[in-house]
């Protein structure tokens, strides 16, 4: 009965929540390696103006990502309610 119950949909959406589940935790470590070299204050004089350059970029690409590391998050947390729903249905269909 337990290789029935993971066929079909709710295998389908078990191997999507695991793709979405790692890209996302994928971004968290990339934003995480980018924020570990980002400074927060620094003092620089006009000829060190490419230090301060490399920073606005740092930044750029630490903003960059907040967009997909928020859609991935909220859609594997919808995977897994989907989950759990459909689990919670087989289990209480199994019992009638």
């Amino acid at each position: 009965m337990e290789s029935q119950f993971l066929s079909g949909p709710l295998l389908y959406l078990l191997i999507a929540w695991g793709v979405a589940t790692a890209v996302f935790l994928g971004l968290l470590f990339r934003r995480s390696l980018l924020s570990s070299h980002e400074d927060d204050q620094i003092f620089l004089d006009a000829a060190e103006e490419h230090m301060a350059q490399e920073q606005r970029e740092l930044v750029a690409k630490i903003n960059a990502l907040s967009r997909p590391i928020m859609g991935t998050g909220i859609l594997a947390g919808v995977l897994l309610l989907l989950i759990a729903g459909m689990w919670l249905k087989e289990g209480l269909k199994g019992l009638l």
